[in-house]
């Protein structure tokens, strides 16, 4: 590149055999005195090396030679000036390119290097080259760094050392060589060119926004060095990091136009540091939603705390983080915190503990165990000087002082800084536990969090947690969710997949294996579509637990199309302060379609979907089984369905709306079916037809209904000729009232074909 070819700019100083009049004596400012008429200057127009030079005697301690004549200078241009010097007697001086920089205002830039390496003569008769490359970036041989404030220069030389001496001075000379540097036909500038220092400890902000606002389109290169950035600054324009920068943890740097872990790992040093720039940057500025991590690995040594990491508490648009592995490195950052306190529940505050003791000690976002209280319960928020706790769901043990443990997990991404968290996806993400980490803590509020794509690969506790009501709407899809404790037997697992407080979240194409529980839902709405779930283990005759537990009882949810693998389905209410039945909506509000249950290497009474009520009154209201397959690979298993009467036992006298058919069973000793079709052949003539279907109605319900009654063939009284006649019926007959009688005007013998419900349809 040459500027003065590509832009006309004129950078040769005129020659001496122009007139000496054109040369300063001083700095070449206008009015400055020159060397016309000097009685220690003269022009010399023939010489035996210079074709015309200027013959000078010393008589100045620094003896000052300058053309009066601007010579342009602008970021990016580099300049070397040159001059032939030979001395002819007395005292030898030392001789430097030097140059007065002007300003746009025409002051002086003091600091710009104004005088360039210094050359001693030592000898006379020979000639001695002294030059110096002007430029504006800080750049392995640059001479005299002007940075970006210079407009123009006077050029000479200064004369130092004893004076007396005479020398002569070829005309002196001034080249671009700007392309040594950089050629224009490079698509790219460098941040050195627009006063970049590089040192690590100057701020070089300015430098990086007037480099960003010339490329225009144009690649900025931020050339090898430490540079510090001390504010928040944008990239318009596409960035390359050859060196790398420092920022204070609270200023961002957003590189628009590249958005991407690899840039920022080049900018900041190392994957993490730059992970974490790139995610701060993601939640401020518009150009970009997505941060693709390049597929590549971040290592992260502690959880990150990504509304502290942001410095916001809210966020509502959306934005998304893709295609990479975050790592846990093994360390102290990951153990869980764990306190120990006291405290009184009352359930006229049903989510609420009071009287706190070590309160200053529990930290939001602890779960909470101890006597009375369900799965997955948390701390979502604390006043310390109130002395009290708020929790995502009332504990069930009754109002009373109890002692608590509270266990606060570490996750890999943690977002419960934010108030509110909405639409934030990861998508193509593993997070890589190692039995070290649990996965992600979600925002206090919020709807519409997404994954996709995802592998949780052996969350230490949890993979994804709920502890307030960030999961409003939650999308979870294609996801993968391997447990760390897939050789420890099922009874002694304690890691849960995900938990949800609040409703219509979205559960599709996902794998679980080996966890405690699959999933722990509070809420309502709730869709399970498509996925594997499966916790079983070696142990002969093994315990199973629960896979989906929902713990709102009319949940008004489907269950469709899954693999149900050594795990069962548990509607319960342990998320209640009040666990007696009153007016609320009781068990149901469920459709479990189109799946397949499968069970191997289990005792008897295991069974894949259980109601287990905490309180009386409870019925069932809104129940829908059909279509799927249930099979065991070894052995035989009792039924498919029961109560758990461990707290309390269903109202069968209630049960409304039940559908339980159309349903296969493999290795089930017991079928179920509601309505139940089923035939009753009567052998000796009677009046009372005793139609037992207790065993096949779904968890052992009373025969409550009877649909449709078909006499099969003719009746026949004890001496065999035909009778007509017809029945009526007696329901929720015999022990549990499972049987149904049918009533003759005589006693008749036959075969009837019944449909008897276990519930009122209405």
């Amino acid at each position: 590149m040459n500027k003065a070819i590509t832009e006309g700019l004129v950078l040769m100083p005129p020659p001496f055999s122009a007139g000496l009049g054109l040369w300063s004596r001083e700095n070449g400012r206008p009015g400055d005195g020159s060397y016309a008429g000097q009685p220690n200057a003269a022009y010399v127009p023939a010489d035996a090396d210079f074709a015309g030079c200027l013959e000078l005697q010393k008589t100045s301690a620094t003896q000052k030679l300058r053309c009066f004549q601007q010579i342009p200078i602008q970021p990016g241009l580099y300049l070397r000036v040159t001059a032939r010097v030979k001395a002819l007697s007395g005292a030898l001086p030392t001789v430097a390119i030097a140059a007065w920089a002007g300003s746009g205002s025409g002051t002086n830039v003091t600091t710009a290097d104004q005088v360039g390496p210094a050359v001693a003569l030592t000898g006379y008769g020979s000639v001695v080259t002294v030059s110096a490359i002007v430029g504006s970036g800080n750049r392995p041989g640059v001479d005299m760094v002007w940075g970006t404030a210079p407009a123009y220069g006077h050029f000479g030389l200064d004369l130092t050392g004893p004076s007396g001496g005479v020398v002569r001075i070829d005309d002196i000379t001034i080249e671009d060589v700007t392309s040594v540097f950089h050629s224009e036909m490079f698509n790219w500038v460098d941040v050195r060119d627009y006063g970049a220092i590089g040192d690590g400890v100057t701020d070089d902000c300015a430098a990086f926004e007037a480099a960003d606002t010339a490329a225009a389109g144009k690649t900025v290169v931020v050339s090898p060095g430490s540079y510090f950035i001390g504010s928040s600054m944008t990239f318009d324009n596409p960035v390359k990091f050859e060196g790398t920068v420092t920022m204070p943890e609270a200023a961002r740097l957003a590189c628009t136009r590249n958005f991407d872990l690899d840039t920022y790992s080049a900018a900041f040093g190392g994957e993490l540091a730059g992970f974490r720039k790139a995610l701060q940057a993601l939640f401020y500025y518009t150009d970009h939603v997505e941060l693709d991590l390049n597929g590549r690995r971040v290592e992260l040594t502690a959880p990150i705390d990504v509304a502290a990491l942001s410095g916001l508490t809210t966020f509502a648009q959306r934005r998304l983080v893709c295609n990479g592995q975050l790592t846990a490195a093994p360390g102290t950052a990951w153990d869980s915190q764990s306190v120990t306190a006291t405290a009184t529940y009352s359930t006229a505050s049903p989510a609420r503990l009071s009287a706190v003791t070590n309160i200053a000690a529990i930290p939001v976002g602890a779960r909470l165990s101890g006597s009375g209280v369900g799965r997955e319960v948390y701390v979502t928020a604390k006043n310390v000087s109130a002395g009290t706790l708020d929790l995502n769901a009332p504990l069930i043990g009754g109002s009373g002082t109890r002692s608590y443990t509270f266990t606060r997990h570490a996750y890999m991404l943690d977002f419960s800084g934010f108030s509110e968290l909405s639409k934030f996806e990861i998508t193509d993400i593993e997070f890589l536990c190692g039995g070290t980490a649990s996965g992600i803590l979600l925002a206090r509020t919020g709807s519409v969090f997404r994954l996709d794509a995802c592998v949780f690969n052996r969350p230490k506790d949890k993979g994804l947690t709920s502890y307030a009501e960030g999961c409003q709407g939650i999308l979870i899809d294609n996801c993968q969710f391997l447990s760390n404790e897939q050789e420890t037997p099922v009874q002694d697992r304690t890691s849960v997949m995900l938990n949800v407080n609040q409703n219509d979240a979205k559960i599709r194409n996902c794998r679980s294996v080996k966890f405690a529980h699959t999933a722990v839902m509070q809420g309502t709405g709730h869709m399970f579509i498509g996925n594997h779930f499966f916790q079983g283990d070696g142990e002969v005759t093994g315990i199973r637990r629960a896979g989906i537990i929902l713990t709102t009882p009319n949940v008004k949810g489907l269950i469709t199309g899954n693999y149900i693998d050594n795990c069962f389905i548990e509607l319960t209410n342990e998320h209640t302060d009040s666990p007696n039945f009153s007016s609320q909506f009781s068990f149901g509000g469920l459709t479990i379609t189109g799946n397949t249950f499968t069970a191997q290497g289990v005792a008897p009474w295991f069974a894949w979907i259980v109601v287990t009520p905490r309180g009386t009154g409870h019925y069932l209201s809104g129940l829908t089984v059909t279509g799927n397959v249930f099979r065991t690979r070894d052995g035989d298993i009792d039924r498919v369905e029961k109560v758990d009467t461990t707290y309390a036992t269903l109202s069968y006298q209630s049960f409304r709306n039940v559908i339980f058919e159309a349903n296969t069973f493999n290795g089930v000793t017991q079928a179920t079916s509601s309505p139940l079709h089923i035939e009753h052949t009567q052998t000796t003539a009677s009046d009372t037809w005793v139609v037992n279907g207790a065993a096949y109605l779904p968890f052992l319900g009373r025969a409550r209904n009877v649909m449709a009654l078909v006499i099969e063939g003719p009746l026949a009284n004890s001496a065999n000729a035909t009778v007509w006649a017809q029945p009526y019926v007696q329901v929720e007959q015999g022990p549990g009232g499972g049987q149904v009688n049918l009533k003759w005007p005589s006693a008749v013998k036959g075969k009837v074909q019944a449909t008897i419900r276990v519930d009122n349809p209405i």
